[in-house]
């Protein structure tokens, strides 16, 4: 008796066999190129990457000339000019209120007739005789049209020589050394503020109306380098001797020097004061302060001269 059979039977199929690979085939796919697009896309580098820099509108459009062209870079660039010129301004207005360039143009107006007399009046001012300062319309002229006028062109390159003459000095006795000559130039440049600041101080204690500026008492107090280089120089050649000889002779000459200067700015205005009302400085005070003012001359000189000559 023949039994159902249950389940299926699987029928058979034919096997479909693979073609042979041809040479047009690929074995594997490439997926450099879209691996290469993805990391383009996403920003990464490769090596096809433009090394040139970003396009031109992510630059900001037209380069350089778009900052001229924006408005707001003209009025911060126009801005900021006016606060240069204004803090500019301020600065020389602060400078004119204790130093005017057109006055200290008018203690350098000199020229070489003029520095050659004036040296000579400083050596050997008995031989002068007219001491009175010229002006023209209420203005003094100037140094190089009168030779009685101060100036300090003169007191300028007698300081800077000094401090020449002082490291030459220094170096031939074998003390030479920056400090030792900074030392001396220092000192020489306090001196000669304290003694015009005293000066200025005296005169407006003692409320002595004159003419004098700062400007001239710096000329006067450097009037005696000329006589400091002379005797310095004296000093090497000579030795003591003609160091002491050089020093008498430029004390005496600076002094008569200061006497007869400032005689013509201090004490020829006690007769116009005078004739004005207020109180005012009696006469032998101004001519204390001249003759102190004269004496304190040769001891400067001999102070900053003598520690370089031995």
């Amino acid at each position: 008796m023949d039994l159902p059979h249950h389940g299926y039977r699987a029928t058979a199929k034919p096997r479909a066999r693979a073609a042979p690979p041809t040479a047009d085939s690929i074995l594997f796919d490439d997926t450099s190129a879209a691996a290469s697009s993805s990391m383009n896309n996403q920003g990464y580098y490769t090596p096809g990457y433009n090394m040139a820099g970003p396009p031109q509108d992510m630059q900001g459009g037209g380069g350089p000339n778009n900052l001229f062209n924006d408005p707001m870079a003209n009025a911060a660039m126009m801005y900021g000019s006016s606060l240069a010129n204004q803090g500019k301004d301020m600065v020389n207005k602060e400078i004119s209120r204790f130093m005017s360039v057109n006055k200290l143009k008018y203690f350098f107006a000199v020229d070489t007739r003029y520095v050659l007399k004036k040296l000579m009046i400083l050596m050997f001012p008995y031989t002068h005789q007219d001491w009175e300062v010229r002006y023209h319309r209420d203005t003094p002229l100037t140094p190089r049209q009168d030779v009685n006028a101060p100036d300090l062109y003169i007191p300028t390159m007698a300081f800077i020589t000094y401090i020449l003459l002082a490291g030459m000095a220094l170096g031939i006795q074998k003390r030479f050394s920056p400090e030792v000559l900074g030392l001396c130039a220092s000192t020489a440049l306090v001196w000669t503020i304290i003694e015009v600041l005293v000066m200025l101080l005296s005169l407006y204690l003692l409320t002595v109306h004159s003419d004098l500026s700062t400007f001239d008492l710096i000329a006067y107090s450097g009037y005696k380098y000329v006589g400091m280089i002379l005797t310095m120089l004296c000093g090497l050649l000579f030795g003591s001797d003609g160091y002491y000889v050089a020093l008498a002779w430029t004390s005496c000459a600076i002094m008569f020097f200061i006497v007869r200067s400032l005689k013509m700015k201090i004490l020829t205005s006690i007769s116009s004061d005078n004739m004005g009302t207020g109180t005012s400085a009696k006469p032998q005070f101004r001519l204390y302060i001249t003759v102190a003012t004269a004496v304190f001359q040769p001891i400067i000189i001999y102070w900053l001269t003598s520690h370089l000559v031995r």
